[in-house]
């Protein structure tokens, strides 16, 4: 692993934007699935998927089987996760709030839980039980009164869902699943079709095609983000352990060639034995060959003076997982400025964060936590302004009004105000 200063090093990567090819292949799929609907989704999974499905809802008795398809330990787990997850985001929920002022005034915010949410689920090789939970539960302790869930078929040629995944929705009590994927369940999901109803929010990772017709649908509806490959930073000191590293920095190199791990420290000889630890547990792994290459392409030891260096290189990488290992990591915690999730000491490797501890992990990517945050209760919910003004208020601040609109050029907008001061003067002059 390449050993060197912190200034040398710049994360280069772009989200993928996709071809033109793609692009133009993604915008078919919709307006085809605009037109033709529940027959535009079956004509689509079968060119795409080669499976020609007859019903696009996964029935209970699917749903059922599916727990005879999974082990005790994974229920036992997914469950556990679940309890964790819930309990970390409830304590994000906001309450409406009014505001009564002395003069009669009332000024206030209330907020609701957007009606229904698209979850889309990769399927096949990429399916992940977890991402369901972290999308979902947020969601329903929102209060999202309608949860649908789109996952292709897990393998060519036959109609069935990964069962992990369906175990996962039911656990979640998400019950609307279709077995349908890729840009057209999008697009069913943003304009809907004869069965499945449309959303107004969609959430969850997907290809570059699901990822340019979320892209292409927004406006239409809300999506969550355009993420883009993982990355882990650590920041370590003398104190820790090069092998616990190593394993970590490996843990987001098997994600996709292009997901980035750097370790920032102080100490070269922490970054020699870091390097090596690396190469040997590498060569263990199973994804080998895309883990090298992200270790080779987008991975770095970088090696700084002292923390306060290292903390500056993290704040500019901004990262979406930072682990501190160090001997007061807390002393470390106040002035990080960006990262997606913060993860302190030697034992809270980033798969804590990922499967179970209860934080998010659906975290801002390539730089992004410079401005945005985990995927959280915040994202499924709106707010709505409550403005009851007063006679009073509004005969004291009229004029305020009235300058700051004619500023604008809007006479239209001062004169609603003038025709209600005009009046009440009038009333008051007894006229």
């Amino acid at each position: 692993m390449r050993i060197m200063k912190a200034e040398q090093f710049a994360l280069e990567r772009e989200v993928d934007s996709g071809t033109e090819a793609q692009s133009l292949i993604v915008k078919e799929i919709i307006d085809g699935i605009r037109q033709g609907g529940d027959a535009a989704l079956i004509r689509y999974t079968e060119q795409f998927d080669k499976i020609r499905i007859e019903n696009l809802l996964i029935t209970y008795e699917e749903l059922h089987a599916a727990y005879a398809e999974v082990d005790e330990d994974f229920l036992k787990a997914i469950r556990q996760a679940a309890v964790n997850i819930r309990s970390f985001h409830e304590k994000q929920k906001r309450n409406s709030w009014m505001d009564l002022q002395p003069s009669g005034t009332l000024l206030g915010q209330v907020i609701r839980p957007l009606s229904r949410v698209g979850l889309y689920v990769p399927g096949g090789k990429a399916a992940y039980p977890s991402s369901v939970l972290m999308n979902a539960i947020p969601a329903l302790v929102a209060g999202v009164k309608e949860l649908v869930m789109v996952t292709p078929p897990a393998t060519a040629g036959e109609p069935g869902v990964n069962p992990y995944v369906l175990v996962a929705a039911a656990e979640c009590g998400i019950t609307e699943i279709y077995r349908v994927g890729g840009a057209q369940a999008i697009a069913a999901l943003a304009y809907g079709t004869e069965t499945i109803r449309r959303v107004d929010k969609i959430v969850g990772p997907g290809n570059i095609y699901v990822a340019l017709a979320k892209r292409h649908v927004f406006g239409k509806v809300d999506i969550d983000s355009i993420a883009g490959p993982s990355e882990i930073v650590i920041l370590a000191d003398d104190t820790a352990n090069a092998s616990y590293l190593a394993a970590d920095l490996l843990s987001q190199a098997e994600h996709d060639e292009m997901a980035s791990s750097v370790l920032i420290t102080p100490s070269l000889r922490l970054a020699e034995a870091v390097s090596k630890e690396v190469m040997r547990q590498l060569a263990e792994l199973p994804k080998k060959e895309i883990a090298g290459a992200s270790i080779r392409d987008y991975g770095a030891i970088l090696l700084v003076d002292n923390l306060d260096e290292g903390i500056d290189a993290v704040n500019r990488l901004a990262p979406e997982h930072l682990e501190v290992v160090t001997a007061e990591p807390y002393d470390v915690l106040g002035r990080i400025e960006n990262a997606g999730a913060i993860f302190l000491g030697p034992y809270s490797s980033e798969p804590v964060g990922d499967y179970f501890a209860g934080p998010n992990h659906v975290l801002p990517t390539n730089g992004t936590a410079r401005f945005s945050s985990a995927l959280s209760v915040d994202d499924f919910i709106k707010k709505s302004s409550v403005i009851h003004y007063s006679k009073q208020d509004l005969m004291a601040n009229g004029e305020a009004i009235i300058t700051l609109a004619r500023r604008e050029g809007l006479d239209a907008h001062a004169n609603a105000i003038a025709i209600r001061m005009l009046k009440e003067e009038k009333n008051h002059d007894g006229k």
